[in-house]
């Protein structure tokens, strides 16, 4: 005689047990779920105007990439027109329409050239939903090499040209009661490393204008992110500009960028940035090394700054020559140690991503 096992009854054990496990992994799959959402965030790129200065090389080009794989409509701004129409056809091969990507040779630290950028974009894409201030340039040397004009000029690419872009963008997505605005500024807008007063002090300045922003247009809709990363591998040493002696100034520079464990790599860098401005994240701060530092400087400012001393008598001394304060790019300081082994990864980068020139 054949017997068929028993069904469980609705309230048997064993029914009961099968049931909670469905019912914990239904759970543990949607934690899931909000938790990667959570993480990536839960505004896309699809279809949004992308405004980025500084967009045709270096994390600026990265980050153009990955918003036109994302579907983005995306407009750079640079000032060499060459650059721009390489920057231009490397993002149409990543996919975008050449309808949907727009060059803009402009001079950011001319207030009248920054409005007349947003006004062609917003003519031709439509209204900017996301601006990226990420133009940047950096002068390394010794103090007593610096003068009043590598200030000026760091204050005029990392203050005055973001508040500008944004109070082009802001009349739009005022009307529209949202947007995103992202601040690239730097670990050195929260730590002052030694030989890049001007940069430094620039990109404190730039934090402070973020964070102010961000204050009071989050009631607006409007998300502002503060963005500082440490090193990165962009490939953009070569196009630093360097004082003192130059050659060492360029030295010590190029190789920290390259450093394993120390430095970030763009692609990742950008992910993360597009993450937070996805999220509306106020502040990120890109790589372990680089939060360890902003961290214990927020706890000790005093005994970081004193630390950061003592590396400074490791760096090159000031340059005594008639030369010494002339500016000269890195790509012309180059010597035996920059082109070593020991800066491969970040000269690979630069062939990458549009910095060679």
């Amino acid at each position: 005689m054949n017997h068929t096992p028993a069904t469980p009854a609705p309230d048997s054990p064993k029914s009961s047990t099968s049931n909670w496990l469905l019912a914990a992994g239904l759970g543990a799959a949607a934690v899931a779920a909000t938790l990667w959402a959570n993480r990536r965030g839960s505004y896309e790129l699809t279809g949004r105007v992308v405004l980025i200065t500084g967009g045709s090389r270096g994390l600026g080009l990265v980050l153009a990439r990955q918003a036109v794989v994302e579907g983005a409509r995306v407009a750079i701004c640079a000032r060499d027109e060459a650059e721009l129409e390489r920057a231009r056809q490397d993002l149409i091969s990543y996919g975008a329409a050449a309808a949907d990507v727009l060059t803009l040779a402009r001079d950011l630290t001319d207030v009248n050239e920054v409005r007349t950028m947003v006004a062609e974009v917003e003519r031709r894409l439509g209204p900017v939903d996301v601006l990226v201030n990420n133009a940047g340039i950096i002068t390394a040397g010794p103090l007593d090499n610096m003068e009043l004009r590598d200030f000026e000029d760091s204050m005029d690419t990392h203050f005055w040209a973001p508040l500008h872009a944004m109070q082009a963008v802001l009349p739009s997505m005022r009307r529209r009661g949202e947007g995103r605005i992202v601040n690239i500024s730097s670990l050195g807008g929260k730590v002052a490393i030694p030989h890049m007063a001007p940069y430094s002090a620039s990109k404190f300045a730039l934090v402070g204008l973020s964070e102010g922003f961000r204050a009071e247009l989050r009631q607006e809709g409007i998300r502002v992110t503060t963005v500082c990363p440490g090193l990165l591998r962009t490939g953009s040493q070569g196009q630093a500009m360097v004082k003192g002696q130059h050659k060492k100034e360029f030295a010590w520079f190029s190789i920290a960028d390259a450093l394993p464990g120390f430095s970030m790599d763009a692609e990742q860098a950008a992910r993360q940035i597009w993450n937070a401005t996805r999220r509306g994240d106020g502040e990120i701060i890109l790589s372990l090394p680089a939060k360890f530092l902003a961290g214990f400087h927020g706890l000790l400012p005093g005994v970081t700054t004193d630390v950061l001393s003592w590396m400074n008598r490791a760096l090159p001394a000031t340059g005594e020559s008639a030369a010494a304060n002339e500016r000269r790019r890195g790509y012309d300081s180059e010597s035996a140690l920059t082109r070593s082994p020991l800066t491969a990864s970040t000269r690979k980068a630069a062939r990458d991503n549009n910095e060679l020139g």
